[in-house]
């Protein structure tokens, strides 16, 4: 295998292999299925393998094609290594990176950040993956995470970003007409927008309080997988939810959203967690800290005081 275009399929073999799928591949790379089939066919006539499996409603990686994947990642990595340390020496991060982060924060937040960032860094080639759930690094080839809550994978490196919690609020209008919880036993009476997988029928909110740490067991007539959507379910005054600090700040000063039993929060700082330390990859440890400047101090840093 010789030259730049091997490069490229070995891109798209990883694109594909990440996202089991070759539309998924086209757009994250900004090219069409069509090219993507044919440098995927290019490469399994080059090694004279099959690396996908095809149906018409899904695809799926070979044994071979796990085995050249390992491959692929490693001679990425070093390419991408070379460009760096190349780069770095210059004082110029460059290369691609992938990053992670829940809806809201992505989209109110991170997203922001990082088109500052992309325009201070233009050798930067960032990508931003908007998820309402746990992101596995290693597997989807995430090089950044931004996440919400405890870390709790000991081969993860976190580091963190603003320290926050989760509180409970509702809509004056709610709490005028099913009442005030006076102590935290109170919320299995109430209706509680749950915030949460599809799967999952009951949610069990966990809370620092003034006895330590305590467990309730809510329900409520509706729940959502989306943030944005518990959000304005409270703000319509159907119930009372639990959420970031941050994600509430503007409601919680205008008094659209009140706090419910402020003695109690759940910790849920911000953490930038990356699969290698950021201090070995010029792009990593300058986006980190870029991150961490502009979500605690910049013009759309997370508000974790509403006052």
């Amino acid at each position: 295998m010789n030259g730049e275009t091997d490069l490229i399929d070995l891109r798209v073999f990883c694109s594909v292999a990440r996202r089991s799928s070759f539309v998924a591949a086209a757009t994250d790379l900004g090219i069409s299925p069509a090219y993507v089939s044919k440098r995927i066919a290019a490469l399994e006539t080059q090694l004279g393998v099959t690396l996908f499996h095809r149906t018409t409603r899904r695809v799926s990686i070979s044994d071979e094609g796990e085995l050249a994947y390992g491959w692929a990642r490693k001679i990425l990595e070093n390419v991408e290594g070379m460009v760096q340390a190349v780069a770095g020496r210059k004082g110029a991060p460059a290369g691609s990176l992938r990053i992670s982060a829940s809806v809201r924060l992505g989209s109110h937040h991170v997203s922001h950040a990082l088109s500052l960032l992309q325009k201070k860094y233009p050798a930067l080639q960032i990508w931003l993956e908007l998820v309402d759930r746990r992101v596995d690094l290693i597997a989807e080839g995430i090089d950044i995470d931004i996440r919400v809550g405890e870390v709790a994978e000991a081969h993860l490196v976190a580091q963190r970003i603003a320290e926050s919690s989760r509180v409970l609020c509702a809509a004056p209008a709610y709490l005028e007409a099913r009442g005030v919880p006076k102590v935290l036993a109170d919320l299995a009476q109430h209706e509680c927008l749950l915030f949460r997988d599809r799967e999952q029928a009951f949610g069990t909110w966990r809370l620092q309080g003034p006895k330590g740490l305590e467990s309730i067991k809510v329900t409520g007539a509706v729940g959502s997988n989306q943030s944005d959507v518990i959000r304005n379910w409270a703000l319509a005054g159907h119930g009372i939810t639990m959420l970031s600090i941050w994600d509430v700040a503007p409601q919680l000063r205008q008094g659209s959203l009140v706090r419910v039993l402020p003695a109690y929060a759940q910790p849920a700082d911000v953490w930038a967690v990356t699969a290698a330390r950021p201090s070995e990859s010029a792009k990593l440890e300058v986006c980190v800290e870029f991150l961490v400047e502009q979500l605690t101090r910049g013009p759309h840093a997370l508000v974790t005081d509403p006052r």
